[in-house]
């Protein structure tokens, strides 16, 4: 924790988690429970049903709400009026999930949390951005853990090292930038303790999961075809083999402090999710 955390009237209120049922809204939905805060879990299929598309749902999601984390829609169209509705309605602070590299990449990968990020700048509320690494849950709860059941994850990503953060940590961190003071108009960059490849990665968590398994890297294209094959879309299929390849760049390669400076601990290690994840 910050050395002048300290509750605050918007972290006493009611507390609006988007994004519920996902990889980071679920784990923070829970901390803040555990610890005594009120907690309204909104998503489409959650407890409290909230859909970006649907305005409808916004009046009710943001009833006596005073701090908010927003996870943003797959489209950037909707973030800035519902920003405005959320302040007018009384949320004081906003806790925003976006992503390490976003002020390189930007609108060119993922233009909603680039917009998220602009909104709340620039809404007169007390904001705080988090941008971590990979998850390491990818491996096991996502988009890699198909892929690897079958033995075999093959991606555009080169041997460039990543250090992938376990999204524990970052509900935790959300958690703190919720109830504490100390954290307005800051950025933290989220990451795990170590950088290691994606073949590392999958090393570990063969010997950890006792299983075969192994990575491949491949270029963009046969990426985008492998999952076109696989039935998604080509346009996300692409962005997605485009976010891959774009981190051999090395921008996200170094680990960050950002859990130790909200936290005052270390981050991690990707060692402990294999053993914690292992099937």
């Amino acid at each position: 924790m910050t050395d002048n955390a300290k509750n605050t009237p918007a972290a006493d209120g009611l507390i609006l988690v988007l994004g519920a049922t996902g990889k980071t809204g679920r784990r923070l939905v829970t901390r803040l429970r555990d610890q005594g805060r009120a907690v309204r879990a909104a998503s489409r299929s959650g407890e409290t049903r909230f859909d970006w598309y649907d305005r409808a749902t916004w009046a009710p999601v943001l009833d006596g709400v005073t701090a908010l984390y927003l996870v943003g829609p797959p489209e950037p169209g909707p973030i800035a009026d519902f920003v405005d509705r959320a302040a007018a309605a009384g949320v004081r602070r906003f806790v925003v999930l976006s992503a390490r590299g976003i002020e390189v990449f930007g609108d060119s990968f993922e233009p909603s949390m680039a917009e998220a990020e602009r909104v709340v700048r620039e809404a007169g509320v007390d904001w705080t951005v988090i941008r971590p690494n990979n998850f390491s849950q990818n491996f096991d709860e996502d988009i890699f853990a198909d892929a690897l059941r079958e033995g075999r994850l093959a991606l555009p990503v080169g041997d460039v090292p990543e250090p992938f953060i376990d999204v524990h940590d970052i509900a935790e961190v959300a958690a703190a930038l919720l109830t504490e003071d100390g954290h307005t108009g800051r950025v933290y960059e989220l990451s795990g303790p170590r950088a290691l490849s994606f073949a590392e990665a999958v090393a570990e968590l063969a010997q950890a999961w006792g299983r075969p398994m192994r990575f491949e890297h491949i270029t963009a294209d046969a990426y985008t075809a492998e999952l076109t094959a696989a039935e998604v879309p080509a346009a996300p299929a692409r962005a997605l083999a485009d976010v891959l390849a774009w981190l051999t760049e090395g921008h996200n390669a170094t680990p960050t402090t950002g859990v130790r400076d909200v936290l005052g601990r270390d981050p991690r290690d990707f060692s402990e999710y294999a053993k914690t994840s292992a099937p």
